[in-house]
């Protein structure tokens, strides 16, 4: 991390120093992931280290969770005594699991008691400072910050600037806890907040200047934690420091109305004028959102820096009941976190295992399991794809593969969700998730109202153009063999141009309302969902495909051969469910109208971008294009879309003269980051997306 070129952790050589010969050699045979490697079997690593999965808890506790509205209705004291009263009243005659309730019971009153002083420690530091500080105006906010911190934590938070420093306070205790992760998120910020807001407005002690004030510094706390550094694989699936907090703005209300309000817009304005990579902002979208907030949205959006996102407030309610959440649940706490994920807030553990480089598995089958980046045969072999004499066997012995990859990560996943309730109890997020005290029952250890698993699978576009050249040229029209094929990938496709002209210009692709290639998608969505939803883990959680790809997309790419679709031997797949670059030839209505045609509705969450120059969404009529595009999308059970609005010129001069374009912010998957701070593939990536026009 010292000697990275970008985005580095640079230390003095002191520091280097005892990290070399103090803290390495104390943790090499203590730390979490030095045991998942001891246990984790020899075909876990060899699938691991060719890049047909990824694990996300390796370096990361179990991100990422959002916090709902109850740390605005209680303080940690109330949360002390309750969990006091539940100690006191623990039946240790009949109730067969007292002692290890009590156990949680303590650890949860001990993080109480350390963020109620947390609390006082801030309050006592100011005071101390405005002793000695002559500035009369910097005193008397460092005598008003102690008194809220007089509040917050410890009581349950009266105004608009204590209720913020609440969240700040419990949001510090969950990453400190947690070593620091990837992340821990507000939720429906404006719907928590608009009590406290509008009260103060009435009342004549607030002005909305002071408010939005309140909010500009709260974007600067985020922006100032970055997520925890990674290192290896885990830095090639998240190339970023960015750690995933994401706002959720206007979103629906329990009732099912629109919760658009004042705060709203503050925030809006908020992200706007700050123009910070973190936090991740999104606005929720329903059919009862007002067009005026939409188009507000639309045109910092359209500014071309990757915030806010977008998101269909209708899907992310189905998809929640679809997952077996309530009905009230899913209205109440249902948001969008980290990139897409969706997750019951403050009642749900909901944790991202790792990607799934899905057309690497079809590689794997034509190579008969061995394995060309390694150099070594990492799978089974189902037979010689040459003898293949029907499409439908090909997409078999594909589902075949498939399953042998899901399985072996699978049961890798198993064991480190063992480690974890084993290991890693975190008794402050489960004081702040329903329903881990009235189980007396850790968060990690399953004691969430709900608890979810996420395998997050990339590159369904190229897997899916793949098979379309199957079909078509080989089954069906017989334009090529099999044989012909594999040597052509092969040999990256160099000295076979006739091959490639097919591949390339005359084989339906995804992304242009062609239902030939849409109906293979649904195909590959159905075998996905088949062999990875509804297994359940050692905690009781359920699994659940979702289409993300942060910025794995680029190094699944880096780890395979040439694709069958005539993806080059090296080359990113595309991200989340986008198209193939430049496969999407008829403009961004075509591509919703393909996307649609995934089972959303059955996912934790998909994401797609798309990319405009900034002549395309200018003026009204740009507005008005982008707003009907999105809720055309959503109407048809979108569940996400996000732009970026720049030209492939500006990137291609951004990336020649890097010092002239030091704030350059693009939307890289579900979170934006400078371009200077991405490493040239990712670069790359983003400048080759296609870019649409109306």
């Amino acid at each position: 991390m010292n000697d990275r070129e970008r985005v580095f952790f640079k230390v003095s050589d002191e520091d280097w120093k005892i990290q070399k010969e103090v803290i390495i050699p104390y943790w090499e045979d203590r730390a979490l992931m030095s045991k998942m490697n001891k246990e984790l079997p020899e075909e876990w690593h060899n699938l691991f280290n060719a890049g047909l999965f990824t694990e996300f808890l390796m370096q990361r506790g179990p991100g990422h969770t959002v916090a709902d509205g109850k740390i605005y209705k209680k303080g940690y004291i109330d949360y002390y005594n309750e969990i006091q009263e539940l100690i006191d009243n623990l039946d240790y005659n009949n109730d067969l699991e007292a002692l290890n309730k009590k156990e949680e019971y303590e650890g949860m009153k001990l993080v109480c008691e350390g963020v109620m002083i947390m609390g006082d420690r801030y309050a006592k530091m100011a005071r101390e400072l405005a002793e000695k500080e002559t500035d009369l105006e910097w005193k008397k906010d460092l005598l008003d910050l102690a008194e809220v911190c007089d509040v917050v934590p410890r009581h349950a938070p009266q105004t608009f600037r204590q209720a913020i420093q609440m969240y700040w306070f419990t949001h510090i205790g969950v990453t400190v806890e947690m070593n620091n992760w990837d992340a821990y998120s507000p939720g429906k910020l404006d719907l928590y907040l608009e009590p406290f807001y509008e009260k103060e407005i009435e009342e004549g002690l607030l002005t909305r200047m002071e408010a939005k004030e309140m909010l500009e510094n709260l974007w600067i706390q985020f922006n100032n934690q970055p997520a925890p550094p990674k290192v290896g694989i885990t830095l090639k699936e998240s190339a970023t420091y960015t750690d995933f907090c994401n706002i959720n703005t206007g979103a629906l209300r329990p009732d099912g109305t629109s919760g658009v309000n004042e705060v709203s817009y503050l925030i809006l304005e908020t992200m706007d004028e700050m123009k910070l990579t973190q936090p991740s902002s999104n606005v929720q979208i329903s059919t009862k959102t007002p067009n005026h907030f939409l188009q507000e949205a639309l045109k910092i959006s359209r500014k071309g820096w990757g915030q806010p996102a977008f998101y269909n407030s209708e899907a992310i309610i189905q998809e929640l009941l679809y997952l077996g959440k309530s009905l009230d649940d899913a209205r109440d706490s249902g948001i969008a976190s980290g990139c897409v994920e969706v997750g019951c807030a403050g009642k749900e553990a909901y944790v991202l295992t790792g990607y799934l480089n899905v057309p690497k598995i079809l590689e794997l089958v034509l190579n008969r399991g061995y394995d060309a980046y390694t150099g070594i045969k990492i799978a089974p072999d189902f037979g010689d794809p040459r003898e293949w004499t029907s499409y439908e066997e090909a997409c078999d012995t594909f589902k075949a593969m498939l399953k042998y990859v899901v399985d072996v990560k699978v049961a890798g996943n198993n064991r480190i969700e063992r480690m974890y309730v084993e290991e890693m109890p975190v008794p402050l997020l489960s004081i702040i998730t329903d329903d881990c005290i009235k189980r007396g029952v850790d968060y990690n250890a399953g004691g969430a109202r709900y608890n979810t698993s996420y395998i997050q699978c990339v590159g369904v576009a190229t897997i899916t153009d793949s098979l379309s050249v199957l079909k078509k040229n080989i089954f069906e029209e017989k334009k090529f063999t099999m044989d012909e094929l594999l040597t052509a990938l092969h040999d990256n496709f160099e000295g076979h141009d006739e091959i490639f002209k097919i591949i390339s210009k005359q084989t339906p692709k995804y992304g242009n309302d062609d239902d030939y290639a849409d109906d293979i998608l649904r195909s590959v969505d159905k075998t996905l969902q088949d062999v990875i939803a509804g297994r359940k883990t050692p905690k009781g959680s359920t699994t659940v495909v979702e289409f993300l790809p942060t910025t794995c997309h680029v190094y699944f790419g880096q780890v395979m051969e040439a694709s069958p679709n005539g993806r080059l031997k090296g080359v990113s797949l595309p991200d989340g469910i986008a198209p193939e670059k430049n496969a999407d030839v008829n403009g961004p209505a075509a591509v919703v109208k393909s996307a649609s045609k995934l089972n959303q509705m059955k996912t934790g969450g998909a994401l797609l971008n798309q990319k405009f120059t900034p002549q395309a969404v200018a003026g009204q009529q740009g507005l008005d294009n982008l707003a009907t595009l999105t809720r055309s999308y959503f109407a048809m059970d979108g569940h996400h879309i996000q732009f970026n609005v720049i030209d492939r010129k500006t990137l291609l001069d951004a990336q020649k003269n890097p010092g002239e374009y030091e704030h350059l912010i693009v939307r890289v998957a579900g979170y934006s980051d400078y371009f200077n701070n991405l490493d040239r593939d990712l670069q790359n990536e983003i400048i080759n997306r296609t870019e649409q026009s109306f």
